[in-house]
């Protein structure tokens, strides 16, 4: 990013600025040489000055800027910390998912993998395909979104489509420029994926400090770093020495939103690319493999020195590095084709098995499931581990009364490893699968080549038919705020739901007069399921529990259909002509749309008001370079009184506006409510930012 007469020049700008009084002209050399140095410790680890002398840098620019406020940046280092609580974390669309990845657990699983992959292409067997290998950093996943060089927002992965906005807090981490020379590149606008992670020193020393202040100590770096993600003052997450690398350039377009990423040819290109803008990036830790064995090789050599890293790794990602390979193999619903983790062996403890519950799942699934006497394990206890299916009991020849390795696959999913054989006195017993299952006492099925048992007894099946309405609600399906398991159970229980349909036709009356609800909650609860009927029918689709019909199958579909009950009329072909459909997925939907039953149900759920009928989200949208606030940056504060904060985001982005949470030079719009605060006087006193009343802000939604 600097070279070395850059670097010395800076250097001794900083010398003479430490002696010196800095005057208002000099402001910009002065942000200059404080980016530089965060760039040194931060990206580099090579600090050339001292902590003190760098204060005292930041402390000339802080006076400055508080005589001359209108020459404040939003990419100055002072800008990084903001002295506002932030109110809300709202939900804000990746520009494109962020998909998790598949894993693998030695060579074996990488060998199949480099297999498949030469399938998907059509290389032969013999030839060799070019991996890169990283670390798979075990923090907490991030998107950074860059538009015209300045960074505009961050955000949590969320559930990989939306996620959690927390923009003020990225900008507390100097390993986020707030600056990057993107259109050097050509490049617009760009979104860049990344892991938020603590070293793990600094992490000893803040529960040190925590100790000593009698605070509730820090269960580990992942936890702390993930949480500092979702704080609500932006000071405490910059108390947290959160540091974020990025591996991977999600989109990036230019002027005409065209995707610039295609000018690039491999993924190590783009990495190195990052790099040189001042991103903090793995470099001694990843490497270019000319073939499969040599990424093996690679990652055991970083199983081996796991321990002496700076930084919490769980294991290694190996992606094919061809760009051109990548989109060749495509994506499933879950993850990308052209990469895998390989997870490093997990920490391990031992328990007692002390029994097997069973559990049905929407689907019919009957899941086994270890109830474990409790025992910690890096971080957390442990009480209750999946066991999967009747065959994973088979093969580890597992018995009720069983001393048993557990760990914690990827340092996250409880895991047994196997039952310890040696330690058995004969008190042990084999554990029985049930026969019929465990809620109707239906008897239960296998499918050829599948490891579940199911129950078939789809609507008289008291435990599926809670299931399928506690995913109904969720925020993956319907996304009803407020309507969690508790409430489905409790409303099951009182005979009030016996089907979708039911959730929309509720008396709020009764419900106001369940113990531990109230006039308050019935209404809140109304509010949402009101709102959740305006829904796009891709959740309508996706909420419908059919097997494999997952959420991006759920967008495909709803983007060719103008009803949701149009789909029983079509055939397999119609489906399967669809990319990434298959005659599995499409025998599913039209086996589910042949059935009467559920044909009366979605009618049902539309004569209660359940939208059916395709929403301007359910096709995919395009850039409108027209709309009327386009470009345009806006922040909302004060106490809106015509209509929600996130309700009144949402028109502004119809309007190609772009949410921020920071007063700075970069902002165009502040929407200031009654009692609005600092924000305004900041806004007002920059005298670059139009300010509107809410009035304005109706009247210019309606203009």
């Amino acid at each position: 990013m600097y070279s070395t007469s850059e670097q010395r020049s800076l250097v001794d700008l900083s010398k003479k600025y430490l002696t010196e009084d800095v005057f208002d002209n000099q402001i910009s050399d002065l942000r200059k040489i404080l980016v530089f140095h965060e760039w040194k410790y931060s990206i580099q680890n090579d600090p050339v000055i001292s902590d003190f002398e760098y204060d005292s840098l930041f402390r000339k620019l802080e006076v400055l800027e508080g005589n001359n406020p209108s020459l404040i940046t939003s990419d100055s280092p002072t800008q990084r910390v903001s002295n506002e609580l932030t109110e809300d974390l709202p939900s804000v669309e990746h520009l494109v998912p962020m998909l998790s990845l598949g894993n693998s657990y030695n060579a074996d699983d990488l060998n199949d993998f480099d297999t498949q992959i030469k399938k998907l292409v059509n290389l032969p067997e013999d030839v060799d395909i070019e991996y890169v290998v990283e670390p798979k950093f075990d923090g907490g996943s991030i998107a950074l979104v860059y538009e015209n060089n300045q960074f505009i927002r961050g955000a949590t992965r969320g559930n990989g489509t939306m996620g959690e906005e927390m923009t003020a807090n990225a900008r507390t981490m100097p390993s986020v420029p707030l600056r990057a020379n993107f259109e050097k590149y050509n490049i617009k606008k760009v979104e860049l994926r990344g892991e938020v992670v603590i070293r793990k020193d600094l992490f000893e020393k803040m529960n040190k400090k925590r100790a000593v202040e009698g605070l509730t100590l820090f269960a580990n770096p992942r936890n702390t770093a993930s949480g500092g993600l979702r704080v609500k003052d932006p000071k405490d997450a910059a108390k947290r020495n959160l540091v974020a690398f990025v591996y991977q350039i999600g989109v990036a377009l230019d002027t005409e939103g065209n995707n610039v990423l295609k000018n690039q040819t491999t993924h190590d290109e783009s990495i190195e690319l990052l790099g040189s803008l001042g991103f903090k990036i793995p470099t001694i830790e990843k490497k270019v493999c000319r073939n499969i064995q040599e990424a093996i090789d690679f990652c055991i050599g970083w199983e081996a020195k796991r321990e002496g890293y700076d930084y919490e790794i769980d294991g290694m990602v190996v992606k094919v590095n061809s760009l051109e390979l990548q989109d060749k193999c495509g994506f499933t619903n879950h993850h990308p084709r052209w990469a895998i983790a390989f997870k490093f062996k997990a920490k391990q403890a031992s328990t007692k098995l002390i029994d097997v519950e069973y559990q049905i799942g929407k689907i019919g699934s009957v899941t086994p499931v270890a109830k474990l006497e409790p025992v910690a394990l890096a971080g957390v206890t442990i009480s209750s581990v999946s066991l999967h299916n009747a065959d994973f009991i088979s093969s580890k020849d597992l018995r009720l009364g069983d001393t048993v390795l557990v760990e914690r696959a990827g340092d996250v999913i409880p895991y047994i490893v196997k039952p310890m054989d040696d330690l058995r006195d004969g008190s042990e017993h084999k554990i029985i699968f049930p026969t019929h299952c465990p809620s109707c006492n239906n008897i239960l099925t296998r499918a050829k080549n599948e490891a579940a048992w199911r129950c078939d007894n789809v609507t008289a099946c008291q435990a599926q038919v809670v299931q399928r309405m506690i995913f109904h609600v969720s925020k993956d399906a319907m996304d009803i705020d407020g309507f969690g398991k508790s409430y489905v159970e409790r409303f099951y229980e009182e005979g009030w739901l016996k089907d979708f349909g039911d959730i929309y036709n509720l008396d709020y009356e009764k419900i106001s007069e369940l113990e531990g609800f109230g006039e308050r909650s019935a209404s809140k609860l109304k509010l949402a399921i009101e709102k959740a009927k305006k829904n796009p029918i891709h959740r309508v689709l996706h909420s419908l529990s059919i097997h494999h019909l997952g959420k991006k199958v759920s967008k495909l579909l709803a983007a060719e259909i103008k009803k949701v009950q149009d789909l029983q009329n079509w055939t397999e072909e119609n489906f399967t002509e669809i990319k990434d459909i298959g005659p599995k997925v499409a025998d599913n939907v039209i086996a589910f749309f042949s059935k009467e039953e559920n044909i009366t149900l979605l009618n049902k759920m539309e004569s209660f008001g359940v939208n059916m009928f395709q929403t301007e989200n359910d096709i995919p949208k395009a850039i409108v370079a027209d709309a009327l606030l386009s470009g345009k940056t806006i922040l909302f504060t004060g106490t809106l009184t015509h209509m929600g904060r996130k309700e009144a985001q949402r028109r502004a982005e119809e309007l190609g506006a772009k949410n921020i949470s920071a007063v700075s030079s970069n902002l165009n719009i502040l929407v200031a409510g009654e009692k609005a605060g600092s924000k305004l006087k900041k806004a007002t006193a920059l005298g670059t930012v139009e300010i509107l009343t809410e009035q304005d802000f109706i009247d210019l939604l309606s203009s």
